[in-house]
């Protein structure tokens, strides 16, 4: 014990011989926090290392696997052991997770052995450098270093790198280096940590042409001669490409022959993201053939038969691995429910989006038809979410609260932090101008004082809050001076309400917002805006530049008053008029939604309120950027009841939402076609329908919007903005 004891006088962590690199992690974790070990005195040591390290009598833990690791207490030194480097690792993130260092000193509280490895095999996160990430590719090599120990240290089992030859441009203006000159840098991280690098490699060619898939063949050679690494191969069958199963698996096998060439064990996954019902069929028809080659199936967004579907068709020989998308939160695979519009036109699809309730819910649902996850992410928007789908995979029992905490502790060093993801997730349930749940997250967020090795995301996490304040704020302002405006006597006065500044409050809210967004920007190179920060586009994270944006209508007000004063009022369009604001939680009544996030969080039989890619700016109404839509085949529903049998009525549809313009049948009472084959041809656009008498004749009415059936790709299309059912004179 004596050069034990030297050692471990000069650092709190020593390595015992192959301990190295989780000890030198650990090592500087721990330096970053405190200056004086105290009584904390940390060997880590490969298992048939201990013994002569400790020079000290113990009991060898066993059945430690690839990926298990032990803790003991000995003769009072704190023991991580496991069989190689990358179970060492995940014990050094043990003990980082519990490490007290309140005080100013270290102490670490052993109540008894640990022994712990991890349920799920598969516990990967996506990494992209490229053009469309919200901040990765910005990032230097030793960005990424920092990036993957914390993830090894959480519990991931390896990184999944997006290979440069996806549908993406081939360079981008935020570069630090090339593409391939980064993904090999990260690849030697990932493995000098013990974790696996798997490459996720879309095939985008058109392999009907003679000489493609030899094309492809030797592009696929090239990428790998590029990286040092390679563990695994994923490839998908679209989002992107859009190869035939007939096509794509024996394409794949030759990618697999070629990289197991290289290294025999790696596995090779496919996917079926963006087949249509054919291509399903034919999907499934492949798997029945079980090639030897194929390892399993990985199932992610853009995929039509949900993973118990797939699960039943799919052999069992052949596992599946979770794809999930934690970055976004609508036009996405687990949209936030029922999401307010005055949030969706402002925060948008990718915006910092902790949701700690919505992904353990998803984890548990899914995860155990699974052998484990990767996690789908644009970057560090999600970073929440990240470090609980590790934890998750893990230990699926894992606590939300006490993963917060612990997140909290290590990255923050304020316990208060603990509860802001939660409160987050919470702003986002309900009206914003009647929540006042978010103002007291912001005051919870304002509390915290990070210590000294606090990083970038007490920042994230206060940016999501002061944003959140500020459309609470602009939200009530704005539906109190339309209110006022829409009831001015006069065209001057309205225009003379609607031109009032937003007042102090919210330019200091703004003010903030900026301010936390160069911030995190220099800490994070997240892009909170494409105009300051260099964002691909809107929809990538730059909400900055929406924060602002008009939740009023003023353009389409302006141009309503040119043709007269007073505007009528638009949801009373005639007498006894039933209106829906398709897409607004509040204001749809006859809308069916189905049945709900806890039973379907991916939404497959469930209405959708969404927001069309505009803005009011453009003229739009906000009541027309909103709207309801339901994937695939699934209809989406209106139920009226209690209508007047003796009366005729008829329907006015405002369609409108993203820039599809698919055929859409509409039918009443489930057999009277009202539409056949409507494609719209402007954005939005209003049609008006006579209800055949019949329909009504019993009192109620049903309406169900389809699209073609059996279509692939994102699901998405079937979207309707307003209805009135309007009852003749």
């Amino acid at each position: 014990m004596i050069a034990l004891a030297a050692a471990l006088g000069a650092a709190c962590v020593t390595a015992g011989a192959g301990g190295e690199v989780a000890a030198d992690l650990l090592n500087r974790r721990i330096a970053e926090r405190v200056r004086d070990c105290g009584a904390v005195k940390i060997l880590v040591a490969p298992v048939d290392a201990v013994p002569l390290a400790l020079r000290h009598r113990w009991q060898r833990p066993t059945h430690l696997g690839r990926e298990g690791f032990a803790i003991r207490r000995v003769g009072g030194v704190t023991v991580v052991t496991a069989t190689g480097t990358r179970g060492l690792v995940y014990g050094a993130g043990w003990v980082l997770r519990h490490l007290d260092v309140a005080s100013g000193t270290a102490r670490l509280t052993l109540k008894g052995p640990i022994d712990q490895a991890p349920a799920y095999a598969t516990r990967l996160t996506q990494i992209g450098y490229r053009p469309k990430n919200n901040s990765y590719d910005a990032w230097t090599l030793p960005m990424f270093q920092r990036r993957i120990e914390d993830f090894a240290l959480w519990g991931a089992s390896g990184v999944q790198l997006i290979a440069p030859v996806s549908d993406d441009d081939a360079t981008g203006p935020l570069f630090p280096a090339p593409p391939r000159e980064t993904l090999a840098g990260i690849a030697r991280i990932t493995h000098r940590l013990g974790l696996d690098v798997a490459l996720y490699y879309p095939e985008l060619g058109d392999y009907e042409t003679p000489g493609a898939v030899a094309a492809e063949v030797a592009a696929f050679r090239r990428t790998l001669a590029d990286l040092p690494y390679v563990d695994a191969l994923y490839v998908p069958g679209g989002d992107p490409g859009h190869t035939r199963p007939a096509l794509l698996f024996p394409l794949v096998a030759q990618q697999a022959a070629i990289l197991r060439a290289r290294n025999p064990d790696a596995p090779v996954y496919i996917s079926s993201q963006g087949f249509d019902a054919a291509g399903f069929e034919a999907f499934y028809a492949e798997l029945a053939k079980q090639p030897d080659w194929l390892t399993g199936v990985f199932v992610g967004p853009q995929t039509r038969d949900p993973l118990s579907v797939e699960r039943a068709r799919i052999p069992a020989r052949y596992p599946l691995i979770l794809y999930p998308d934690i970055a976004h939160t609508m036009h996405a695979q687990f949209p936030v429910p029922r999401w307010w519009p005055e949030f969706a036109m402002t925060q948008g699809r990718e915006p910092i989006n902790p949701r700690p309730a919505a992904y353990a819910h998803i984890f548990s649902r899914f995860a155990p038809l699974t052998a484990g996850f990767i996690t789908y992410s644009e970057g560090v928007n999600d970073d929440f979410n990240q470090f609980l789908w590790f934890r998750l995979g893990w230990d699926p029992h894992t606590d939300t609260t006490a993963f917060a905490a612990q997140y909290a502790r290590v990255f923050i060093g304020d316990p208060r932090a603990a509860a802001l993801p939660a409160a987050l997730e919470t702003n986002w349930v309900g009206d914003p101008a009647t929540n006042a749940r978010i103002d007291a997250t912001l005051r919870l967020a304002d509390a915290v004082r990070p210590a000294g090795f606090a990083d970038w995301r007490l920042d994230a996490l206060r940016y999501r809050a002061v944003y959140d304040a500020l459309v609470r704020r602009r939200t009530i302002l704005a539906r109190a001076h339309k209110a006022a405006a829409l009831a001015a006597p006069t065209a001057d006065q309205a225009r003379a309400i609607l031109a009032r500044n937003e007042g102090p409050e919210i330019a200091g809210l703004l003010a903030r917002l900026n301010g936390l967004a160069e911030r995190l920007w220099q800490q994070a190179r997240l892009q909170l805006s494409v105009k300051r920060f260099g964002a691909s586009n809107i929809e990538r994270g730059a909400n900055l530049d929406r924060a602002d944006v008009d939740l009023i209508g003023r353009a389409w007000i302006e141009g309503q008053m040119a043709k007269g004063w007073p505007i009528p009022d638009r949801s009373c369009r005639a007498e006894g008029a039933l209106y829906d604001d398709l897409g607004r939680p509040d204001a749809e009544p006859h809308l069916v939604r189905g049945p709900g996030f806890l039973a379907d969080p991916q939404f497959f039989t469930t209405a959708i309120d969404g927001i069309a890619d505009a803005t009011t700016a453009d003229g739009w109404l906000p009541s027309e950027l909103d709207y309801a839509e339901t994937l695939y085949d699934s209809p989406l529903r209106l139920h009226y009841a209690g209508l007047d049998r003796h009366r005729r009525y008829r329907l006015t549809v405002t369609y409108a939402g993203e820039g599809y313009t698919l055929p859409i049948r509409l039918v009443a009472n489930g057999h009277i076609v009202l539409q056949e084959h409507f494609a719209r041809t402007a954005n939005p656009m209003q049609v008006t329908l006579a209800i055949p008498p019949e329909a009504t004749a019993g009192g109620t009415l049903d309406l169900a919007w389809t699209r073609p059936p059996g279509m692939g790709g994102s699901g998405r299309g079937k979207q309707v903005a307003e209805t009135w059912l309007i009852p003749d004179p």
